[in-house]
Order: structure tokens, then C-alpha cells, then sequence
């Protein structure tokens, strides 16, 4: 009978996160999934980035435009950061 004086702290209640509870497609804080094709370009750009430098590589500067010279590094890593940018947007 000792525990019937002793002040009981109340338990705290789980916080679960409202995120957890959406469904998918659901709204959630305000901001709508991305579409389906979202991860695929994404995903896409940074391949083509990856292998526009690997070609460019591999051919010793005749593929994939031999005119651009040196700037088809820039341009591959124009396009894989352009991936990388949509990762920011990635829900």
C-alpha cells in the first residue's frame, strides 16, 4: 500500500509522426509525392551524365561530339548534376 502515496508521473503519449500514418498518395505537411517518372529521369540524367564522360573517355575525344572537344566533360557533368539537383526534390 506504500505505492498509493507515492506520486505517479502520467505516462506521455507515443509521437507518432503524421508522416507514418499517410497512406501513399496522401498529403502530407502540405507537400503532394512526386510523380511516377520523378525517380526514373532523375536516375536518367545521372547515367547519361556518367556515361557521356565514359565515352568521351574511352574514345579518346572522337564520341559522343568530337567538335566540343574538352567540353564534353562539362557537358556530362552538366546533365549528372542536374540529376543530382533533383535529389533535393526527392520526397
Amino acid at each position: 500500500m506504500a505505492s498509493d502515496s507515492k506520486d505517479v508521473a502520467p505516462r506521455k503519449k507515443a509521437n507518432v509522426s503524421r508522416r507514418s500514418l499517410a497512406e501513399d498518395g496522401e498529403i502530407v505537411d502540405g507537400k503532394a509525392p512526386n510523380p511516377v517518372w520523378f525517380k526514373p529521369l532523375m536516375f536518367g540524367f545521372m547515367l547519361v551524365g556518367l556515361a557521356w564522360i565514359i565515352v568521351f573517355y574511352i574514345s579518346a575525344g572522337e564520341w559522343p561530339i568530337k567538335a566540343l572537344g574538352n567540353f564534353n566533360i562539362l557537358v556530362g557533368f552538366g546533365v549528372l548534376i542536374i540529376g543530382f539537383l533533383m535529389t533535393t526534390r526527392w520526397r
